[in-house]
């Protein structure tokens, strides 16, 4: 299977997900994303769906059992078996900066309800092909096709304006406001000529409540205050809070310890099964294998394989990753 094959999401069956840091995530309703409405019971998972198989045998020695086991039982978002199109597919996308090709003939798509991870060494292209998604850079070639249409960006805030937003590495946080003035940054809301401070609170309860986040007291605590998994949340509710149809986070966990981890985890796997589009760009195989619903491998500014993750060893992505080819996937010789 090469890059831009198995284009049709799969169906999950029902029951908590495990993650690798913690116990097992509970079951979520299977509504849309509302981030102005705190999570409720758990609904019945929808009809017309086929359960998710486990993963092949040979992966054992790589991956917890949790994981595999979760892989069969989590009950999420599902597209009922119809084809669904992607939030945004990218087709034949290039890239160049003066003499330097850095991306060649990429093709990337990224469905909803799913969690797309990017993986490559350092230089692959991982960074430049999510500014060109986030309308940071201009492809030199090729098609942006956002939910079906073809479209052009030429500044974040097109993208924005889409309702994509990418959380960078550096998470772009004023350590000297705090949670509610970083939520709304630039995004203020006003009563009259005097700014909406209650209603932005409440809305900024609701968006971490939503995410199921219990470990801040105030949200007016100072982000100076913060732990690096906290602050993480707030730069992923930040990018939730705005009606968001896709949302890429770029090593979200990189700086993180095991439980904070977790907490992070949880949240990338949530904005997913609430039929949010994903795309998580991570080195550990661990935290891809146990979250990810496809995998994308770029190597040397190629995309080489995206594939279920479901269908793939963690030898078979480290090979793609490293050489760009692993038996009958990637690059052909």
């Amino acid at each position: 299977m090469n890059a831009g094959d198995a284009r049709e999401p799969g169906a999950r069956a029902s029951g908590p997900r495990a993650l690798p840091y913690g116990p097992a995530l509970p079951s979520d309703p299977a509504e849309p994303f509302d981030p102005t409405t705190p999570f409720g019971p758990a609904d019945e998972p929808r009809p017309g769906g086929a359960a998710r198989g486990s993963r092949p045998a040979k992966a054992a020695d790589t991956l917890t059992a949790h994981d595999r086991s979760a892989r069969g039982d989590a009950a999420r978002w599902e597209p009922l078996g119809m084809a669904v199109t992607p939030v945004i597919d990218l087709r034949g996308i290039d890239k160049s900066f003066g003499s330097v090709k850095v991306l060649h003939d990429i093709a990337f798509s990224a469905y909803p309800g799913e969690v797309t991870a990017l993986v490559g060494d350092n230089g692959a292209g991982k960074t430049t092909l999510v500014k060109c998604i986030g309308g940071i850079h201009s492809p030199d070639a090729g098609e942006y096709r956002f939910e079906g249409r073809p479209v052009r960006l030429g500044s974040p805030r097109d993208a924005a304006a889409l309702g994509i937003e990418v959380v960078h590495q550096d998470l772009a946080l004023c350590e000297n406001l705090d949670i509610v003035q970083n939520l709304f940054l630039g995004r203020e809301r006003r009563r009259g000529i005097a700014l909406d401070e209650s209603g932005m609170e409440e809305l900024a309860r609701r968006t971490l409540s939503g995410l199921s986040v219990r470990t801040m007291g105030s949200v007016r605590q100072k982000i100076s205050t913060l732990s690096g998994g906290q602050r993480q949340t707030v730069a992923i509710a930040r990018a939730v809070l705005w009606d968001s149809k896709l949302v890429v986070l770029d090593e979200p966990a990189a700086a993180l310890g095991v439980a904070q981890t977790q907490q992070v985890l949880e949240i990338v796997r949530r904005l997913a099964d609430k039929g949010l589009a994903v795309v998580l760009i991570s080195h550990n195989m661990n935290d891809v294998f146990a979250v990810s619903d496809r995998i994308a491998a770029l190597y040397l500014g190629r995309m080489v394989a995206q594939v279920r993750t479901a269908d793939v060893t963690h030898r078979q992505v480290v090979e793609l990753i490293t050489s760009g080819v692993s038996g009958d996937l990637g690059l052909r010789r």
